[in-house]
Order: structure tokens, then sequence, then C-alpha cells
């Protein structure tokens, strides 16, 4: 599929991720408002976008007229999906958007989409307890939407520099935190002029029996 931009991107997220929580789709004024547009016309124009390039569908005349392909517009996909297992979350080579899907994987794993909120498109296995009270423990693999953009609250896997750390994006007026979820960890402030991106919005786990 063609490529997307970012606010496309991070749209196309949104819509995916109202849809695994509400069981529906948003609509056009909702868009709007989460995005700071001053005209629903604007939400539309992106969204008539993601139709053009074909990750989903616009049903003319309703409120929640959008679909997902293989979803209706109201549950989350269920077919099997081939995942990359790219290495440890805690330290690493950053996994940009260019880098193939299968580069330096250990294996792959074939899984059921309906487990995740969002469509996964890797795999990183945790190091460390960081993130224990979210119910992420050290040695479960996490599920990463790729993505560059996310919301101040969601669980992300980030770059920081030259290391690659899984937590909660907390964004203020006075910059940017993660947020570990353990009490014997600090937090992580970006600093101005760190090489800091979001590499990808965390949407499962898969945890060995």
């Amino acid at each position: 599929m063609p490529d997307l931009t970012d606010r496309q991107q991070a749209i196309l997220t949104f819509v995916r991720e109202r849809i695994a929580a509400d069981g529906m789709p948003p609509t056009w004024a909702e868009i709007a408002r989460a995005f700071g547009f001053r005209q629903t016309r604007a939400a539309q124009k992106h969204l008539q976008a993601l139709e053009a390039k074909g990750y989903l569908t616009l049903l003319p005349g309703k409120a929640r007229g959008i679909r997902l392909p293989g979803t209706g517009g109201m549950a989350r996909r269920n077919d099997p999906l081939q995942l990359p297992i790219l290495g440890r979350v805690a330290a690493g080579m950053p996994i940009g958007a260019d880098a193939p899907i299968d580069a330096d994987a250990e294996r792959h794993l074939l899984l059921d989409g309906g487990l995740f909120s969002l469509p996964p498109d890797y795999l990183l296995r945790v190091q460390g307890d960081s993130m224990r009270d979210d119910g992420i423990l050290d040695g479960d693999l996490v599920a990463v939407h790729r993505t560059s953009q996310a919301r101040s609250g969601q669980v992300v896997v980030a770059r920081v520099d030259d290391e690659i750390t899984i937590k909660r994006l907390l964004v203020t007026a006075d910059g940017i935190r993660l947020l570990p979820r353990h009490p014997d960890f600090a937090p992580i402030t970006v600093q101005p002029g760190q090489d800091f991106a979001i590499e990808g919005v965390y949407c499962g786990l898969i945890r060995k029996g």
C-alpha cells in the first residue's frame, strides 16, 4: 500500500484504537476534535486520502461511516499474523520505518490478529521489570504497531539516543517524559538536543505459560 504521511498514520491509528476500545469507529467531528481541526472538513480530507490509499472505506451519509478492511468497522481483525521477533526492547539499533520487516529477526510467530488492540508489525522481547505494574514483565514479547505518532498516556516503544525503551509517554508543556510503571525505576526526561523518536505503540503481549 502507498506510504502515509505522519498525520494520516496518526488518524488511522486513532480510528483503529476507537474501534478496538468502543466497538465502533469515531465520527468525523470526533476526529476533528482529537486532532485540533477547526472544521470537520479537514478530518474528511484526511479520511478521503486514507480511502484513496486503500486503508479504509467511507460510507456516505453515515455518522460513523468508516470501515477498515476485514473488520466491517466494528471489530478487530482475526486473521493470522506472522510477526518477526526483532530483538530486545531495552537497547539496540533503532527499528526505523524503512527497515525490512524481517531484518535480523530471531524468528517469526504465527498469531491470531484478534489478540491485539492495533495491527502489530513486529515483536520485541522485554528485558527488565520497569513496566511491571502495567502487566508487562521481563521475558514477555510485546507487540508493536509501527508509527512515529503517539498520544500522551500511551505505552510506546521509544528511542532515546542509542537505546530502545518501552515506557508510558507523558507530554506536557515542559517537555516529554517516559514513565516507568515500577516504583524502583526513575522516569526518563528527554533533554533538549537528545535524539528522540517514537518507534511504535504497544498493542499487546505474548507470555509463555
